[in-house]
């Protein structure tokens, strides 16, 4: 029983964060079903250091990782922080005028997964489990087995990567718009 509310209440979660690593809804099943497999293999190490919540996203990302790193090993260096240096920070286009309408319009949101979709490995899955599914820095670097210094910083390079990337369609769609 108490399995059965675990998978529930956790599932949509974990779903969420594999199909954003993985970009493949059948693989992101996957790894939802190995993640609580793992989770019934191995329930007895859980020592309640970390939230359940953040173990069961460990879990996840672990298994997210080593299907990334089987189909494309050479893209995927968790523990070299420098391997992707900071781009150049382009000068942001004014968002500020709709910044509601933009979030919700379908065109925009597809952009920004694409923008996601676009980073490297290394600062996706950071990005993800920071920003979007709200874990803490701490929880995030515990879930990578990263330090605290090395999740910001790869926050920091995957905000700045977002940003250069969607500027330049904000100020295309307003410049489109102007006219």
């Amino acid at each position: 029983m108490a399995y059965v509310q675990l998978v529930e209440q956790y599932s949509p979660r974990i779903y969420g964060q594999a199909l954003r690593l993985m970009q493949d809804p059948a693989e992101a099943e996957e790894i939802l079903q190995e993640t609580f497999l793992q989770v019934v293999r191995h329930i007895r190490r859980f020592r309640g250091d970390s939230q359940l919540a953040t173990w069961l996203h460990r879990i996840a990302t672990n298994q997210a990782l080593m299907r990334l790193r089987r189909d494309r090993p050479a893209d995927l260096a968790l523990d070299d922080p420098d391997s992707n240096p900071i781009e150049t920070i382009l000068p942001a286009a004014d968002w500020s005028q709709r910044p509601e309408a933009e979030l919700l319009d379908r065109e925009a949101r597809a952009e920004m997964e694409k923008a996601i979709g676009g980073l490297p490995d290394t600062l996706r899955v950071v990005f993800l489990l920071r920003d979007v599914q709200g874990l803490s820095t701490a929880e995030t670097a515990t879930s990578l087995d990263l330090s605290t210094s090395a999740v910001k910083s790869r926050l920091m390079r995957a905000r700045i990567r977002l940003r250069n990337d969607l500027s330049a369609y904000f100020a295309e769609r307003t410049a489109g718009e102007d006219r």
